[in-house]
This record gives structure tokens, sequence and C-alpha cells, in this order.
């Protein structure tokens, strides 16, 4: 009988962990880990796109929809340079992944062999927790064990190097009770954490006090959404979302003002120049020129990381615990109140940035207004709809114009803001979901960066999943749009087109090709059409909207700088003349 391998223990413990998918791709610096799981009978199942950095990015996806590890599976040298995009999302927006990395023979390093990359360096920043070289076969238990708790307590990426030929030595059952030989065991529990008693009365003193309080809401909030509700009730507060923080509370309630920031409502950021008390709960939000002025509000901050306490805005008591254990402990210390002229003030800015929505959307544009576009696809959302966003201009429509219902999910590359995320994203929530409607939203820029490869997992795929509802929305606008016009108004520059245009490429014959269904819309009349049937069809659907880009991703409220600079950008030669003007005057009153 053939005896187990480290690479069998290996598999064997990712069960252990409960590791029900591994992402990954194929080469000679992990063959024994794959020998090792066709032994296993492909347990964890193992899905392979394209691309090592498409692995990354799924594992990073299905971590942040399933709550689960994410794992993905990578070689040697370009293997593991190529994954490295994927899991700086996961650090950056705190998601536990395990990566396991494939590496040359023990006896053939040091010797500059063909792809021999020093992994411990070139990982010691992306999972700079745990990043350690699985040398000897009694390392196996310990290794993999910590590798999981790092991730998983510190909410972050962990590495394992396994060099080829430790994978094929004999695994040891059980270390023995040696000096300097472990032993460890598989699990987890998260640890219940709230703050000290004295530091929630000092916070509830704080919000009691206010007159206008406003919440800020992100991904830390995103388990939290009932108790966040039931605290802005009590304080009749308005709530602002972090755009990771979108599915935190739904979009259709009379307190909700939407997103903040560049991407957000005028509601959202009005709020916050009006308030004069502030709850951030799970927000690590950067743009600080969107939060209210130092001085004007107090602020009281809760997040389970102690580290990113005071470090966005000035608070006067923060509040190191989990969202949902922390408000909902801070709840009946807060004193109820009636119905304050602020929340009224929020609802009329709430009505007013819907009316101005409702008005940008309905502007002619040539072919497609980009907001048109979402407006369509928001009236037909199904209640369980997975989203998932990518980095652009979709990311801008989206977190104007998609309301979230109670019970949706939606996700995209926060902190890291990596384009070609939404794919993959989309595939991993196939996965972690498979009997629910998914639907991914991206712009060509990132389509054709990854997008297509990922697609052709889609095709590979699909017929495996309960729900065949996928619904791909590209928005086809021939350049990188949101780039443009952020060189226009921060920059001051005009479009600089060898920069800024992308090839037509045509995306919905691309999808047919591949046995999906594809639809390319460049009317309203088409669009409302392929809306009203997306969430019906019978397999994958990519609608490609043909859009103006000439309709600007840009805030509603511009500063007077912004404003100076657009117009320096406009007096210069600029191929998108005179329609890009235009279209900014009609949003921005230049």
């Amino acid at each position: 009988m053939t005896s187990k391998k480290v690479s069998d223990f290996l598999i064997e413990r990712l069960t252990a962990w409960g590791v029900e998918v591994v992402y990954g791709y194929s080469g000679d610096g992990i063959n024994g880990i794959l020998g090792a799981l066709g032994r296993a009978g492909n347990r964890p199942r193992f899905v392979q796109p394209p691309h090592e950095e498409l692995c990354a990015l799924m594992a990073t996806g299905y971590a942040k929809y399933s709550g689960k590890v994410g794992v993905c599976l990578v070689t040697q040298g370009p293997g593991a340079v190529h994954a490295l995009n994927g899991l700086y999302d996961a650090k950056l927006d705190h998601q536990p992944v395990v990566a396991i990395l494939g590496q040359v023979s023990q006896s053939a390093a040091g010797s500059y062999y063909q792809q021999e990359i020093d992994l411990v360096s070139l990982f010691k920043d992306v999972a700079h927790e745990h990043v350690h070289v699985l040398a000897s076969p009694e390392q196996a238990h310990h290794l993999i064990d910590r590798a999981f708790r790092s991730a998983l307590a510190e909410r972050t990426v962990a590495a394992i190097i396994v060099p080829h030929d430790v994978q094929q030595k004999d695994a040891v059952a059980m270390p023995a009770p040696e000096h300097g030989k472990l032993s460890s065991s598989a699990g987890y529990v998260a640890p219940r954490v709230l703050p000290q008693q004295s530091e929630l009365q000092r916070a509830a003193e704080v919000l009691n006090a206010g007159r206008k309080v406003a919440l800020l809401v992100g991904a830390g909030a995103l388990a939290a959404g009932d108790e966040v509700l039931r605290v802005a009730e009590r304080l009749d507060a308005g709530i602002a979302k972090a755009l990771l923080g979108k599915a935190a509370v739904p979009d259709d309630l009379p307190c909700v003002t939407g997103s903040i920031g560049w991407l957000g409502t005028r509601a959202s950021n009005e709020m916050m120049k009006q308030c004069d008390t502030l709850l951030i709960v799970g927000s690590q939000f950067p743009y600080t020129e969107y939060l209210p002025k130092p001085g004007q509000a107090r602020a009281v901050q809760i997040d389970i990381d102690g580290k990113a306490l005071g470090g966005r805005y000035p608070t006067e008591v923060d509040l190191a615990g989990d969202s949902a254990e922390t408000l909902r402990a801070l709840l009946p210390l807060l004193e109820p109140r009636a119905t304050s002229p602020f929340r009224e003030q929020v609802r009329a800015l709430i009505a007013e940035s819907r009316r101005e929505q409702d008005e940008l959307a309905m502007g002619e544009a040539h072919p497609l207004n980009p907001a048109r576009v979402f407006w369509e696809l928001n009236r037909v959302l199904p209640d369980d709809l997975v989203i998932a966003g990518d980095c652009g201009t979709a990311t801008f429509w989206y977190a104007k114009y998609l309301d979230l219902r109670k019970g949706m999910l939606a996700s995209l590359s926060g902190t890291l803001a990596t384009m070609g995320s939404a794919l993959p994203y989309a595939l991993a929530a196939k996965v972690s979901f498979s009997d629910r409607p998914v639907l991914a939203l991206v712009g060509d820029g990132a389509m054709q960066m990854n997008g297509l490869n990922a697609l052709i997992t889609v095709a590979q795929h699909w017929k495996d999943w309960k729900d065949p509802r996928l619904v791909i929305v590209v928005l086809n606008n021939r350049q990188l749009s949101y780039v443009t016009w952020e060189q226009r108004a921060m920059e001051g520059d005009p479009k600089f087109g060898p920069s800024q245009d992308l090839m037509d490429f045509p995306f919905a014959r691309y999808a047919e090709l591949l046995g999906l269904e594809g639809e390319r819309v460049a009317t309203i009349e088409d669009l409302q059409r392929a809306c009203e049937r997306a969430f019906h069809a019978k397999r994958p659907l990519l609608i490609e909207a043909v859009t103006d880009p000439n309709v600007p991703p840009l805030p509603a409220e511009l500063t007077t700088k912004q404003r100076e600079l657009l117009k320096k950008a406009f007096a210069q030669p600029d191929e998108d003349l005179p329609g890009a003007l235009q279209q900014a005057e009609k949003l921005t009153n230049l």
C-alpha cells in the first residue's frame, strides 16, 4: 500500500478546516498537491480559472460572500507572482485567504533554478501575519493550522510555501512529543469582542447629546444591519454608507441617504456637512474631505480592529468591538427621541437627490446614457440578488443608482480598487450561492483586462449551477472614461487619447461564441427589453451597453478648485469636445 504523502496530509487538513473549494491553476510546482487532490476524489473541489490572478480574486470574493476562508493554490515563480494582486485585494479589504504556493525542490534552492524566486520575501508584505516554507513533514500540522488561524483571527492573508520534493515525502501522522516538535489541531471560533462598559457609557453620553446625528457604516457593519437600524431609529439619525457597506442596510428606507463621497449622493454628502454628531460603524472611509470638518461634530467610532480607531476623523470615544455586539450593548443606553427637524431635513435631502439622479438618468446621451442603464437595471433586480462590482465608471453608477434591498449581497474591490474583479467575484458568488441570481457590473476596460478570460470559466461551469442566471452588464464606451474625467477634474488636463482610448470589442458576440447569451444594446428601447428579460434567461447573459463616455462620473457638487480645473481642461484641445463640455455643464453648471 502506498504511504500517505505530505501532499495527501495537506488536502486532508484543508478538509478538516472545512474547505469546500480551492481556486487554482495547474503547474509543475504543485504537481504533488494536484495528485493528492485527485486521490481525494477532488474534495475539496478544484476550480481552475485561466489565470492565477483570477484564482486569488475568486478566493477573495468567496471569502467576502461566504464568510469562510478562501483558498487559492498556485505554482512557483510566475504563478505566485500572478496571484499577488488578488491577494492584496484580500489583505486590504481584511478578508481571510490562505494561499498555497509551490516552490522548486529544496535540493535546487539557492542555485538560481528555473522559476526560483524568493517567495518568502515576495509575500512578506501581503501575508505578513504568516508566510512560511513547509520544509519538513513534521511542520505540516502546525504550519497549516496556524495559517488558517492567522487568516481568520486577523482577517488577512496567510501563505504556505510547499517545495516540490517536500510534497512527495512521507507524511507524519503525529509528530513525536519531543523537544522542537509540535502538534496542533484544526478549528477556530471567533471570540466575542465588546468594549468596556465605561466606554459604552461615554459613547452614549456623546450620542445622546447630539441633535443632528449621522451614521457612517462600512464593511464592518455588513452583519449588523438590524442593529444599525435600531440605533438610527433611537437617535433619529440618518445613515450614509461607504462603498463596501452598501449592502449593510436597505436603500429604500427613509433614513438611508445612500453612498458617500465622490461616488456618493448629494444627500449623504450634505448630511455630513450639517450633522453635529457622527457615529462611524465598521468603516475606514478614506476621503476625509467628505466627512464633517474637524471640530464640527463630536464623533464615536466602532471597529473590531483597534488600530483603525480614530484614524480617519478626530473621535471623542473609540469602541473596540464587533459592530453588532457593540451596538446591541449600546442601544439600552441611548435615549429615545421624537422625530427631529434634522431627520426631516435628511428626508428632504434624500428626495432631492433622487429627483436629481432621475433627471440625470433621463438626460440625452449618444448612444446611451450610462446612468440610464443603471436606472433601468434597478427596476428589475430580484430580491435574492448577489452583486459583484468592478472598478471604474461601473462603480460610480452602481453606487448611485442601484437600490439594495434586505437580503441582497454586494461587494467589490474596495481598498485596492483593482480593475477586473467583478467577473471573478461573480464566479465566487456562484460557488457560494449556486441557487441565487448574480449580477456583474463591468466597464470595457476591466472586461478587456481579464474579464474576457473569466468569461471562459463562466462558460465552463454554468451548467453545474442550480440557478443559471448570471447577468453581466458591460459598459462599452470605448475608453477608460473614469480616469479621463479624473484627468480633467483633478489635474486640469484634457483627455489624452493614447492612454484612454480602447478598442470597440464585440463583447456580446464573444459571449455567444462561448455558448452564452449576448445582447448589444444602443437604444433605450433595446436596453429596456434586455433588462426586462435579463433575469429570466436560461443561461448566463452578457448585456453590452454602448454608452456615451462624455457623461461625467463626477459628484453633483464640485469644489471651487475642481470647477477651475475642469474649465482649464476644457480650454485646451480635447477630441471629445464639445460633447464632454455639454454633458459636464448639465451636471455641474460650469
